[in-house]
């Protein structure tokens, strides 16, 4: 099997994996302004997991295609390094998904922080902040299947050593890095970011690369 990954985090731009934005063309364009890593939006693992991989000629990408012919997902040679991120509730189904677009993205990552309903009521996105049994066994699964980086994005939970705790489970399962978006579950864009609970989580934790998201908005930030 080839090896894929992305073998350093450090002074990297990072395109955050949003919701209806990140398709190829957008991926590419912030490519073009900086961005030294690309995520996908959230996919859902149940959905990619039965798509069908064609190589796309016409266009030069690699499509991946629901059984009505749409792209859930679509890259290219250029489209690197690319990271997946899935939205999943179980172990099984997230190596399922991961593993049709293993050979084509450098990462896979695991959506931990999305606070909307439709996730929650399927045990995905935030639901699993408070399942860290679950959370280990998506992540151990998909790290001893898989060539490619393993990395999750979680949110701050109540408290900072509860938060804490959190990463030292995730951190077991020999993830590449973890994403703290760092702001609640009950917040949304325009309460503003903790920066200051990030600072204070890396000052406490520094065996693994962390990486910040939330009010990241200009190069200055």
């Amino acid at each position: 099997m080839e090896e894929r990954g992305i073998k350093d985090y450090s002074n990297k731009l990072i395109l955050a994996p949003m919701v209806r934005a990140n398709n190829l063309p957008f991926r590419l364009l912030c490519k073009e302004y900086g961005a030294d890593i690309l995520y996908s939006e959230e996919l859902i693992a149940h959905k990619l997991k039965s798509a069908t991989r064609v190589v796309n000629e016409k266009v030069g990408t690699i499509d991946f295609l629901n059984k009505d012919g749409v792209p859930i997902y679509r890259t290219c040679e250029l489209d690197h390094p690319n990271v997946v991120q899935l939205g999943a509730p179980e172990a099984i189904v997230a190596l399922q998904a991961a593993e049709v677009v293993s050979r084509d993205v450098d990462g896979i990552d695991l959506n931990m922080g999305c606070p909307i309903h439709f996730s929650v009521q399927g045990a995905m996105g935030s639901a699993l902040l408070s399942k860290p049994q679950t959370v280990k066994e998506i992540l151990s699964t998909l790290k001893r299947n898989l060539n490619n980086s393993i990395t999750c994005k979680i949110r701050l939970l109540e408290t900072i050593p509860q938060t804490l705790d959190l990463i030292r489970i995730i951190e077991q399962t020999g993830v590449s890095a973890i994403a703290i978006h760092t702001r609640y579950v009950a917040e949304r864009p325009r309460h503003k970011a903790h920066w200051d609970s990030f600072n204070e989580i890396a000052q406490s934790f520094s065996n693994i690369p962390l990486i910040i998201n939330g009010d990241i908005l200009v190069n200055s930030d």
